[in-house]
């Protein structure tokens, strides 16, 4: 393992359980701790725990933070104002409407916001972040939290575990709906949120405190998992990878993301705006799944009744036993239509799918 690898507060705590090592966008990250099939298994019966505290909490703050987020991101952080702990997913854009990064924007006060960004992007997306509140003279200040860790507890019985664990946070997360998060000192977020399908919290804590939530955890019998279920476990639920469904050259409607893209206030200018509105370049992002044995992965041609696509994600479904994938497609295929993909050099037969493919832990009625 190279020596120029960062680590999380967590890694020695992997290490000694005898997690398989892997290199993650420059992180010394867990692939898996033995089974990947069982940790897997676990968050979508149980419950399994994820370290993801490569990735980065930025704070956002000042008089103009709201308007900085309005500039900044696709989706409009205006409709969070007044509702403390609430948050959105959305896509920060260049220019030409590309992804920059996909996050999450948490409210806490008009002059108060946190955005969590990806590992492998966190030092472009804050020097950009810097750059646009320069280049707009706005009075923001960007505060990268590499002093905090983040915890991802998932799963039907994750939230009852997290509160065996952690009594005192119960009365303040139990009523919390999807994508709201309650603070609690010193500097602690918990958020109903997450990257597997499955119901759950993510824990932002300060990293002094993170091997204890961990070993706390474990002690009620959350199961420690690592990226290779993550990635199982994403797919399934249809959530995109960035990197791999999308980048600088992607625009969020060539991923499925269009979702995540304001319109509705037309004098909102936020960056790519007039690129996505003037150049919009279309695809069908959707699922796909194997009629044969194989395995389907990443840039594998698909062949379709109205001409050629690309997988950009594909995987072992272990809940559904065949492979499932992402692919970008020509407009107007439709879940339910027939295609074939290159595996080898030999045309395998599959089937097109609406996303996601597995929710609450049940394979979703195809069409």
């Amino acid at each position: 393992m190279s020596n120029s690898l960062k680590n999380t507060p967590l890694a020695q705590t992997h290490i000694d359980a005898g997690a398989r090592m892997v290199d993650f966008g420059g992180w010394n990250m867990p692939l898996a701790y033995g089974s990947q099939l069982e940790e897997h298994h676990a968050v979508r019966k149980d419950a399994g725990m994820f370290d993801v505290s490569h990735m980065l909490n930025v704070d956002v703050t000042g008089a103009d933070a709201m308007a900085f987020l309005r500039r900044l991101i696709a989706n409009d952080v205006a409709k969070l104002a007044g509702l403390p702990g609430k948050a959105l997913y959305s896509c920060m854009l260049n220019p030409e409407g590309g992804v920059i990064d996909d996050l999450i924007v948490y409210f806490f006060s008009a002059d108060r916001w946190r955005v969590v960004v990806n590992a492998a992007t966190a030092d472009k997306d804050v020097a950009w972040m810097q750059r646009i509140a320069v280049a707009c003279r706005l009075d923001v200040s960007i505060a990268p939290r590499r002093d905090l860790s983040m915890i991802a507890v998932q799963g039907p019985n994750a939230r009852a575990k997290v509160w065996a664990a952690r009594p005192a946070w119960k009365a303040d997360t139990e009523a919390l709906t999807v994508f709201t998060a309650a603070r609690f000192e010193p500097d602690t977020l918990v958020a109903r949120t997450g990257y597997t399908g499955e119901d759950g919290f993510e824990v932002v804590l300060p990293a002094t405190d993170a091997v204890a939530l961990w070993n706390d955890l474990a002690a009620q019998g959350v199961r420690p998992c690592g990226l290779g279920a993550r990635d199982t476990l994403r797919l399934e639920a249809g959530m995109n990878l960035y990197g791999q469904d999308m980048d600088e050259v992607t625009q969020p409607a060539q991923a499925g993301l269009s979702w995540t893209v304001s319109l509705k206030d037309t004098a909102r200018a936020f960056i790519g705006r007039s690129a996505i509105e003037q150049f919009a370049t279309p695809a069908a992002f959707l699922g796909l799944k194997l009629n044969e044995r194989g395995v389907m992965r990443a840039h594998m041609p698909v062949r379709t009744a109205l001409g050629d696509g690309e997988i950009t994600s594909g995987t072992m479904s272990p809940t559904l036993g065949v492979s499932i994938a992402f692919a970008r497609l020509p407009q107007g295929v439709n879940p339910g239509d027939a295609v074939q993909v290159d595996i080898r050099g030999k045309w395998v037969p599959a089937t097109v799918c609406k996303l996601p493919f597995v929710r609450n832990g049940k394979a979703v009625e195809q069409p």
